[in-house]
């Protein structure tokens, strides 16, 4: 007992030191694109490159989140705000550039980009060390729970690359043809099966993984209108997508989350939740608690336009085993994007484009308040990523 006091002193401070690295932070990692803007009539301002960054933030203490590294990498908010991903041990992050940026006489314009860019989040400070070659215009991404397999969904080549991940290495294995275009994907809990969202078709896939081995089933759900996004509930019996509805944005429209029974064979639509004008953003709690939708509602648009509101909002949904109900709805600012939770679920991190920073929310069960706090950012936060998918 004698040296049992000592020897405890020493492992703490051991620990409280070893806590100081990055390997103990709680990374969440935001793409800014500083390239595009929308004016007073919703107009899209195109810049010249060279301001984008993909910036990483520690959120170990909720309410003061902490810049730890800003990398300038290009980045698009041309496409859902899943467009880069932390694997589950917080090691490695992925960051797609979807869109590529080149000049048009005087002008820029847009073109399907294929870069993966690899960053060691151990590092000290992080950094990139390497990137990779998928296909066209990569969006929405996914990491699987054993943290050594990617997807990533490739809109312009109607397509999912796949990528293995084995320690600091990551390399692609396949590419699946998907037959039409595809945005976003998310694993299931045991990582053998996957969802795609096929936006354009409004439809959701599914995908049979078996190792680095991803098979298209050909089995398709009509989930909704414009399914931009999507989520898996971590118990993985359900999972929801967010329509964007028929114009593909806020179109002052109401628009649902699409609810999947996932235990069903095969899966099958069992709900739509009406949630508001233009869910893009969409995040599952690692509590399985509840689902946040956030709706653009026309704040990048027209101001003049009968559905343009200075903010968006985030829609607060309770997951009661299959049944998800929409509780509440939250104000935030212009044009939010991207959403994290902390891995205790306990906050929400909205990234707000128009506005140039992020908002801190409170989650209390099924209960979302806005704490008042946010983080300023060096431009326009296109996408956001958290080691919770």
């Amino acid at each position: 007992m004698k040296n049992f006091i000592p020897q405890f002193v020493r492992v703490l401070a051991l620990f409280l030191v070893a806590c100081v690295a990055p390997a103990c932070a709680q990374h969440m990692i935001v793409g800014i694109d500083n390239k595009v803007y929308w004016d007073g009539e919703g107009k899209a301002i195109l810049s010249p490159p060279g301001r984008d960054a993909v910036a990483i933030i520690d959120i170990r203490d909720r309410l003061n989140p902490r810049l730890v590294a800003s990398l300038p990498l290009m980045n698009s908010v041309y496409g859902p705000p899943t467009n880069l991903a932390i694997t589950p041990d917080g090691s490695l992050a992925l960051v797609a550039n979807s869109m590529d940026w080149v000049q048009d006489g005087a002008a820029w314009k847009a073109s399907p980009g294929n870069d993966i860019f690899v960053i060691d989040l151990k590092a000290n400070p992080p950094a990139l060390i390497a990137t990779v070659k998928g296909g066209k215009q990569p969006s929405g991404m996914a990491i699987n729970p054993a943290g050594n397999l990617a997807l990533v969904a490739n809109r312009a080549d109607n397509s999912i690359t796949v990528l293995s991940i084995r320690g600091k290495e990551v390399k692609v294995v396949d590419t699946v043809a998907m037959g039409e275009q595809v945005a976003a994907v998310a694993f299931t809990p045991d990582g053998k099966r996957a969802l795609a969202a096929k936006n354009v078709n409004n439809k959701a896939a599914v995908l049979n993984i078996d190792g680095e081995k991803v098979t298209y089933s050909k089995y398709d759900m009509l989930v909704g209108l414009f399914p931009y996004n999507l989520a898996i509930a971590p118990n993985g019996r359900i999972a929801l997508t967010a329509n964007n509805g028929a114009s593909g944005s806020a179109d002052g429209n109401v628009d649902t989350i699409g609810v999947i029974d996932l235990e069903a064979t095969p899966p099958r639509v069992i709900d739509q939740v009406v949630v508001g004008d233009g869910p893009e953003g969409f995040a599952i709690s690692p509590t399985g608690e509840i689902a946040v939708a956030i709706l653009l509602r026309g704040s990048n648009g027209n101001k003049s336009a009968f559905f343009y509101n200075r903010n968006g909002s985030v829609a607060v949904l309770k997951i009661d085993g299959k049944k998800v109900t929409k509780v509440g709805e939250v104000e935030v600012r212009g044009l939010p994007e991207g959403v994290v939770f902390s891995p205790d679920g306990k906050y929400l991190y909205v990234g707000n484009y128009m506005d140039d920073d992020i908002s801190i929310l409170k989650v209390d069960g099924t209960v979302v308040t806005d704490t008042g706090k946010s983080f300023k950012l060096s431009g326009h936060p296109a996408s956001m990523r958290g080691t919770t998918p």
